[in-house]
């Protein structure tokens, strides 16, 4: 287990009825992976069975705001999508240390379109936009029974800062991520 001390991340869950209480597992195994020193802050999105930009971006911003330090923000399914739309918007109230994506799906282009969906679509120039010391790592599985593996690639287009990891199984919850994820915050420089 990597022990990855005094960090604090905010966990954005993906969207549908239930989504909050079905990341919770996710959350719980990358709380064992990262160990007791790693704060892990999990709050609900509003409306998760019908999300609304606007409405988790403020959620986001407040959460943010209320946490201290350098922060992780791991998104899962569409909240990796709000993440990385939500960070090309905004000047985040903290330093970001690492933004992590897993399993999230792209928005617009060659990626998913939807009616509403567009709320969603990252702007083109989203990699010059977000901050560019922070790490970005982005997760798929090529077993993701809800986003096409193919996402994973059209991510690391538009963020090509971005180092991507791919894994043969671990379906749409990424089981056996976990271990990936806190070995890659583990290298990152310590809390301040």
């Amino acid at each position: 287990m990597a022990q990855v001390e005094g960090q604090q991340t905010l966990f954005v869950h993906g969207a549908g009825q239930g989504a909050h209480a079905a990341d919770g597992e996710l959350v719980a195994r990358l709380r064992q992976a990262l160990g007791p020193g790693h704060e892990i802050h999990y709050p609900a999105m509003p409306d998760e069975h019908e999300p609304d930009h606007a409405k988790w971006k403020q959620r986001i911003i407040e959460e943010m705001a209320s946490m201290s330090g350098p922060l992780v923000l791991i998104g899962h399914s569409l909240g990796g999508s709000v993440l990385v739309k939500c960070l090309a918007e905004i000047e985040p109230p903290r330093p970001i240390a690492a933004l992590v994506l897993m399993a999230a799906p792209m928005w617009g282009g060659d990626g998913w379109r939807y009616d509403g969906g567009e709320q969603f679509e990252p702007p083109h120039d989203t990699a010059a936009r977000l901050p560019q010391e922070t790490p970005i790592h982005v997760y798929h599985c090529r077993d993701d029974e809800v986003v096409p593996f193919a996402h994973l690639g059209l991510y690391a287009e538009l963020l090509p800062q971005a180092t991507t990891s791919a894994f043969d199984e671990g379906g749409h919850q990424l089981h056996g991520v976990e271990a990936a994820v806190a070995a890659d915050l583990a290298k990152l420089p310590a809390a301040q």
